[in-house]
């Protein structure tokens, strides 16, 4: 295949070639090292680094967060119509050098203001990630979508990158007697080398069969704009092309995005979920359970570990068969499983029912975004991708806020209840779209 610039990849790859292909691989690699930073600095770093030695408080430390998550989820759509316009290597770079940015200014600024700058331009230095990621390799699966085992490669990514990062990152605090200038320099080299990565990416990845489209829209662009500014280009000759591009690709976005409006709730959802555990599942295992610190790092490698081993065996098995069998399980599963957790106290049997939580989101996580996958016309990958992305990322805003209201106006396992309410309500949904994925009639 040819990554020369300015090049295009022709596409119609079989599942197991995709995991061979140097777009997946540098994108594999990109997404790994980045969210080895983004886990270290939100898990590890930040918290302990805000509170103990800077003195900031509680509530500064959760804007500065809060900030992170809106500039990844606003810049989700953007960066994905970007990747298509200027190409993924352009895209993934420019962003990247915004990290970078970010873990500089966490180095140098002492300040509230400084640091939830250096939170916000973070969250929109990784916003394109998974645009981008989810735009190529739908691009590379061709007509037939089969692209499960590609994306449970891709969580294996994520999965790892965000564990290995924390765990890195204590276990260098440890040796360098919390020395947070070695941290952040780290941080800065891993930066910098996840930018050349991002380097080697192709600019583009069109699908067999999309090129002749694509080529053809992008001829009408330059007809149209030559056509209105034959001679007497301006300055604001270049805005107006973007004005004009922005209002075409919106356009055909809403003329060929023709899906149930049950997508979009479940989308949301499927992310609700995580917003909803993630603030309280520390908590609860401590106060709740008694569990130690030593225990709940086991508690998160059975949980987690088994996920990882699981989700590519799982992404071929839903390459093979289809994603339908596998999310009615997975999501029956882990509501099951998370009703289950609220109720329990003897530590094997919440070991057995964490173990089963991570088996059923191994199940899920490459089959929904199979199915997603198949709901995304060719014209608009990336900024639809970025679109779903977006509403999908939502979730996590939401869902903390939600939890910590259930958690102090209710009770301590309500969360847990609630997750596993949302978990069947996605097994209701599902059912229904995998029945009817479109609209009855063309979207207007």
């Amino acid at each position: 295949m040819n990554l020369e610039r300015g090049k295009r990849m022709q596409t119609d790859i079989k599942p197991a070639k995709i995991l061979r292909s140097p777009f997946f691989i540098a994108m594999w690699l990109t997404l790994f090292l980045v969210e080895i930073i983004k886990g270290a600095l939100l898990v590890a770093v930040l918290p302990v680094y805000m509170d103990n030695i800077l003195g900031l408080s509680a509530g500064v430390i959760g804007v500065a967060f809060a900030l992170q998550y809106l500039g990844d989820n606003l810049f989700r759509a953007p960066s994905g119509w970007a990747a298509e316009r200027i190409g993924f290597r352009a895209t993934m770079v420019t962003a990247l050098i915004c990290t970078l940015i970010a873990v500089i200014m966490i180095l140098f600024l002492k300040s509230a203001v400084g640091l939830s700058m250096a939170c916000l331009i973070l969250g929109i230095g990784t916003s394109p990630l998974w645009p981008c990621a989810m735009t190529g390799v739908t691009a590379m699966s061709g007509p037939q979508n089969k692209n499960g085992t590609a994306m449970g490669a891709l969580e294996m990514a994520a999965l790892g990158g965000t564990g290995l990062g924390p765990v890195g990152m204590n276990w260098l605090l440890e040796r360098t007697n919390h020395d947070y200038r070695t941290i952040f320099l780290v941080l800065m080299g891993c930066a910098i080398l996840v930018i050349l990565v991002a380097m080697i990416l192709p600019g583009r990845v069109v699908a067999q069969g999309g090129q002749a489209a694509e080529a053809g829209d992008a001829g009408e662009d330059r007809m149209s704009t030559n056509q209105k500014y034959p001679a007497k280009p301006n300055l604001l000759t270049p805005f107006i092309r973007l004005q004009q591009s922005v209002k075409r690709t919106l356009h055909r976005v809403r003329s060929t995005l023709n899906v149930n409006p049950l997508v979009y709730p479940a989308l949301f959802m499927q992310s609700f979920v995580i917003g909803l555990l993630s603030p309280v599942i520390t908590l609860y295992t401590r106060t709740d359970l008694n569990i130690s610190p030593n225990l709940y790092s086991l508690l998160l490698i059975a949980g987690g570990g088994i996920t990882v081993i699981a989700l590519l065996p799982v992404g071929k098995m839903v390459d093979k068969f289809g994603t339908k069998p596998f999310l009615n399980v997975g999501f029956l599963m882990a509501a099951a499983s998370l009703f289950v957790f609220s109720t329990v106290t003897a530590i094997p049997v919440v070991f057995g029912i964490v173990m089963l939580v991570g088996v059923s989101y191994a199940m899920i996580l490459p089959a929904w975004n199979a199915f997603v996958a198949t709901l995304i016309p060719e014209g608009e990958r990336g900024a639809i991708w970025g679109f779903f992305l977006t509403l999908q990322g939502s979730g996590m805003v939401f869902g903390p806020i939600v939890s910590g209201l259930l958690w102090d106006h209710i009770s301590h396992p309500a969360p847990f209840i609630a997750s596993a309410l949302v978990m069947a309500g996605l097994f209701v949904v599902h059912f229904v779209l995998a029945r009817k994925p479109y609209r009855t009639a063309p979207a207007g």
